[in-house]
């Protein structure tokens, strides 16, 4: 397609006045801007570069050495930098952002983004809270720009294919009567924080955003995840992600309640999020959906989302998926293609073509839905269930 015909398919209403004269322009490459340096980030962008359908314009973060960080990684000499996400999203050259800040920061940023008229991929979970939801879905419906959301599982072959195969009207499985998923073993969230002093060239009330505002601590900077200020730890970091697998092959995006059990068992070092969880959430059908997690080192085949049906099981993971029939052999099917690349190359193609993406921001906040009753249920220690408007979860009587 010529820039002139994807202009006009596109119509002003999907893009702003800045970033008009660049979208797919001579080099069929979008500007971008990463907001949020870190492992994700870096990760996530890298994949951009490699679609050849990318070129960064702008690096956005808190502290300089993370934006350095970034350039050697992604093999940039030199770049536009900044501490502040507005002058990121004041470029010209900016057509598109992606967001992969601590999750506390994604709402606020992601409204300034979309009304900056960039558009947007959302790392996920795509809100910290319950009540953010409405106000980045309001600012994608008024913008008419496209955000994707980060459940690279939704644009994933394989996933696709198991979804057509084992939900789409067959009967392979049965009844499905039990959902169980497993994720454990994270290195990187069992470290130790030692204090240090603050650096030099670090915004440490930019990290702080609309959180509490508490004096400087490295720990809860570097391990941000540990804390709920920022973040629900693993019952969103993780839980988001396999209960949207499940929820997607179920075609039921509505958990009826959660209950939730686990601690901060073995990692005493002042986190707030617990290290080890156990939750069940129920749907419809008589279908529940189990979730085991720790961050300890315990040995799992691996990660994974199994459906229990009364026919066959089904095992999926991100390397392939496995279904094993009552009365046969299993069959297995491995991963031709990386997740991420391919969720990356749908935003692109979604931005091109001005249509939905696989992720748009209403799965997005179906997604994380279920780790929001999950981490109610956690911190009451009761069932918790949703009002009729899903607006706020509430104790089941």
């Amino acid at each position: 397609m010529k820039r002139r015909e994807f202009v006009a398919t596109l119509g002003a209403a999907c893009i702003s006045a800045v970033s008009y004269q660049n979208i797919y322009g001579a080099n069929d490459r979008l500007g971008m801007a990463l907001v949020g340096t870190g492992r994700r980030g870096r990760n996530v962008m890298g994949e951009m570069i490699k679609t050849g359908r990318a070129e960064m314009r702008c690096l956005c973060d808190i502290w300089d050495v993370q934006r350095q960080r970034a350039k050697e990684e992604l093999g940039i000499q030199t770049i536009a930098e900044t501490i502040a996400i507005e002058e990121a999203l004041s470029r010209p050259d900016v057509d598109a952002v992606l967001i992969a800040t601590p999750d506390h920061l994604h709402k606020d940023y992601a409204v300034q983004t979309l009304q900056a008229g960039k558009h947007l991929y959302l790392e996920k979970p795509v809100t910290r809270y319950l009540n953010e939801g409405k106000a980045i879905q309001e600012a994608v419906q008024n913008s008419g720009l496209i955000c994707q959301t980060g459940t690279q599982q939704r644009s994933a072959s394989h996933y696709k294919k198991a979804k057509e195969l084992y939900f789409s009207g067959s009967d392979l499985l049965g009844d499905i009567v039990f959902v169980r998923s497993v994720w454990s073993d994270f290195g990187w969230q069992r470290r130790k924080i030692e204090p240090r002093p603050k650096p030099d060239h670090f915004d440490w009330q930019r990290f702080l955003g609309p959180a509490p505002d508490v004096p400087y601590d490295w720990a809860r900077y570097d391990a941000w995840r540990n804390y709920k200020d920022y973040g629900a730890g693993i019952l969103s970091d993780l839980l988001t992600h396999w209960a949207d697998v499940a929820q997607w092959m179920l075609d039921d995006p509505n958990p009826i309640n959660a209950v939730t059990t686990g601690g901060i068992y073995y990692l005493k070092d002042g986190r707030t999020n617990p290290d080890t969880v156990n939750t069940i959430i129920k749907y419809h059908n008589g279908i529940n959906l189990t979730f085991e997690c720790t961050i300890m080192p315990i040995e799992t085949k691996r990660a994974s989302v199994l459906f229990h049906g009364t026919k066959g099981k089904l095992e999926i993971y991100r390397r392939g998926y496995t279904f094993t029939p009552h009365d046969g052999k299993p069959q297995v099917v491995e991963r031709t293609q990386d997740l991420n690349r391919e969720h990356v190359n749908d935003f692109f193609d979604a931005i091109k073509h001005n249509r939905q993406p696989s992720a748009n921001i209403d799965i997005g906040l179906q997604a994380v839905r279920p780790s929001h009753l999950a981490v109610a249920a956690y911190w009451t220690g009761k069932r918790m269930t949703f009002n009729k408007e899903f607006s706020k979860i509430i104790e089941q009587t």
